[in-house]
């Protein structure tokens, strides 16, 4: 199944408030209908293809050049493929370690939790997971002996292109905790209010900009605890959306969340069809037709032959068509008598 596209143009594209409910009437079905996030230890395919996937993409936003093929062997086998440079290889390493230290402690918080969504204990370990590999054989030029992974930066960061201005140094650990208890207080955000709630989350924590280096990955590590930890599928945000995710945070620095909630809505709901509803939902379950799509086989293929009644299928009330594999797979065995 190709990547999804997070940003996809306009044409035939759903409203905002629409994508929002469809994501809070999916969030509830996944809670209600099919038990919730499965754990890592139930469905460890599903949160390794996830963890594959960002580590790849969240890294290639970066400038990573490595393609997934090397991405997987690399993380499958332990060893370099190809000719890359070894700061690559072990910026995607990191990334991976934080990563799947994210996806089992958010399903599953253990020791490290304790009790609201994220502490500053969490914080400083997933920054020093994601960037100690690569810090070992390519530290950062200007960083003192007091700026290692893990530990907030002591250096004036310079305005970006797009205007947003990070606080200076010395502003860092009060706004650090401040951001803490805004993230905390998701817990108590529900319905279509979350997307925008977690955009101006996730866009302060790049306002502070609270390390010397690693702070995107950082932010989009940190920024899927949360997600994981209050019942939702991570997003993915592709190497190919890249400028659309910069536009929509640029946007949402500029006080206008809308953009990049409707960005983090899609991406979340791009996950829940790909990997989380495939792999838990029974073969007479219905579910979502994006969630039963192949290569060969799309999802706007799949609603045609709905529509027209040729696939089993039902509109529920969010307006996606929703079927089952056993239904999918008897209107492709119809397909074949058809053609023989």
């Amino acid at each position: 199944m190709p990547a999804p596209n997070n940003f996809p143009g306009r044409r035939g594209r759903p409203p905002r408030n629409q994508i929002y409910a469809r994501l809070d009437i999916q969030i509830g079905e996944l809670r209600d209908r099919l038990g919730g996030l499965p754990s890592p230890l139930e469905a460890g395919d599903i949160w390794r293809g996830i963890w594959l996937e960002e580590a790849h993409h969240s890294t290639a936003i970066e400038g990573n050049t490595l393609v997934q093929r090397q991405v997987e062997q690399l993380l499958a086998e332990g060893r370099a493929v190809g000719n890359k440079e070894l700061r690559e290889y072990m910026e995607v390493r990191g990334y991976a370690n934080a990563a799947d230290w994210v996806y089992t402690q958010g399903v599953e918080p253990g020791e490290w939790s304790d009790g609201e969504l994220i502490s500053l204990t969490e914080l400083r370990h997933v920054h020093r997971l994601a960037m100690t590999p690569v810090w070992d054989v390519a530290p950062h030029p200007d960083a003192t002996d007091h700026e290692a992974p893990g530990s907030f930066r002591r250096h004036e960061i310079e305005p970006f292109s797009g205007g947003m201005q990070p606080p200076s140094w010395t502003d860092v650990a009060p706004q650090v905790d401040n951001w803490l208890r805004q993230a905390c207080e998701l817990r108590g955000v529900a319905g279509l209010e979350l997307p925008e709630a977690l955009a101006a989350v996730h866009t302060r924590f790049e306002q502070i900009h609270p390390f010397l280096d690693g702070n995107g990955r950082a932010g989009r590590l940190i920024l899927n605890l949360l997600l994981v930890r209050i019942g939702y599928p991570p997003a993915i945000i592709y190497k190919s959306s890249r400028n659309p995710y910069l536009r929509a945070l640029q946007r949402a620095d500029q006080g206008d969340c809308g953009p990049l909630g409707e960005f983090l809505a899609r991406s979340i709901l791009d996950n829940l069809y790909k990997f989380i509803v495939p792999a838990i939902a029974g073969p007479a379950r219905l579910v979502p037709l994006e969630a039963l799509a192949t290569e060969e086989l799309t999802a706007n293929a799949l609603r045609v032959a709905a529509v027209r009644g040729r696939l089993k299928a039902q509109k529920a009330a969010d307006g996606t068509w929703r079927s089952s594999r056993v239904f999918v797979e008897e209107y492709v065995a119809s397909r074949y008598r058809r053609t023989t």
